[in-house]
């Protein structure tokens, strides 16, 4: 038990002084990477401590990925790099630039020794579910992005409420959690409200949607919008039967799909926003450029991965409603 020195004399709370003791016996290479630690009942005894003290120095070093712990064995050493001081868990649906975007934004404005280990569910409930309960306890933090998969409270409830920031839509039994969500049924009326009168120069309105991935907000504000307006609209799930023609406009949720409505468009006679109008969601790079810039309604996302950091670095509770605006270009 050498390894453990706590001094009754210093100020320094005993759970932090075992942990500057492994850090201490890490540094000095008393402690190696695979190397077992003195199981908890040993510390508890030697220094008079409760179970609880070294169980909260325990788990520090475990969420910051320094020490893991085996079922039935003990604690290992699992990394030598003691600079790491906590540990973050991100659940994203998918990657994609956009998403691309919050993510370096998020780790540019954390700082260094912060340790974010990226997953993805795909919009598979089972992904999803398993995902979380394997790395529950494992992380200081854990930022879930939910999308539409539903009753994800069943599995988000088994971590600690006050280290989870559900991120992009806030379902309804999320409503609780600190969040960073988009409003997608305020953000697409208001963006097609913004762009009314350039739309109502054509005949139709068009949204391409499909349930399994898309917010159910937007097909909400979309509705409404349409109603608002007294507007000819039609929702669709697919472009693949479906050629372009003169006076519609097509609100695209999805970049391959725009790749795809564009595409068809130049294989008619129609000229782009004359003939025909595209409005793309998720601002893009890409955006700017394609067709001679397309018009898209969007939120700020590296505005949505700075303030993300921010509550993460601080330990804001807080639910953030990420501002969201129409940019008008070409193609409308």
């Amino acid at each position: 038990m050498k390894m453990i020195s706590l001094n009754k004399k210093v100020g320094a709370p005993k759970y932090k002084q075992i942990i500057t003791s492994i850090e201490d016996a890490i540094l000095n290479g008393t402690l190696k990477k695979g190397d077992k630690l003195p199981s908890l009942n040993n510390i508890k005894t030697a220094h008079s401590l409760s179970r609880d003290t070294v169980l909260t120095a325990f788990n520090e070093l475990k969420n910051r990925g320094i020490i893991h712990s085996i079922v039935g064995k003990g604690y290992y050493v699992l990394s030598e790099d003691i600079s790491v001081s906590q540990k973050i868990f991100l659940l994203f649906d998918e990657l994609n630039s956009f998403k691309e975007d919050l993510y370096n934004s998020f780790l540019a404005n954390l700082g260094n020794h912060i340790q974010v280990d990226i997953f993805f569910h795909h919009f598979n409930p089972t992904i999803f579910n398993k995902l979380i309960s394997d790395n529950a306890g494992d992380y200081n933090s854990y930022i879930i992005m939910p999308a539409n998969i539903e009753d994800t409270i069943n599995s988000i409830q088994k971590l600690p409420k006050d280290k989870v920031y559900i991120l992009d839509q806030v379902q309804k039994d999320l409503l609780d959690y600190t969040a960073i969500y988009q409003n997608f049924e305020k953000d697409i009326f208001n963006g097609l409200n913004k762009g009314i009168s350039r739309i109502k120069k054509y005949q139709k309105l068009i949204l391409l949607y499909t349930k399994d991935k898309q917010p159910k907000g937007l097909l909400t504000g979309f509705n409404t919008f349409c109603n608002h307006n007294n507007l000819d609209n039609e929702v669709i799930s697919s472009l693949e039967n479906r050629m372009p023609k003169k006076g519609e406009v097509y609100v695209v949720l999805e970049d391959k799909d725009l790749l795809v409505i564009i595409k068809k468009i130049r294989k008619t006679s129609l000229i782009l926003a004359q003939d025909i109008g595209v409005i793309s969601y998720n601002d893009t790079l890409l955006k700017e450029i394609v067709a001679g810039g397309i018009t898209t309604i969007s939120t700020n996302f590296k505005l949505m991965g700075k303030n993300l950091a921010e509550m993460i670095i601080n330990n804001n509770v807080d639910s953030i409603e990420n501002p969201s605006n129409l940019i008008c270009r070409n193609s409308l």
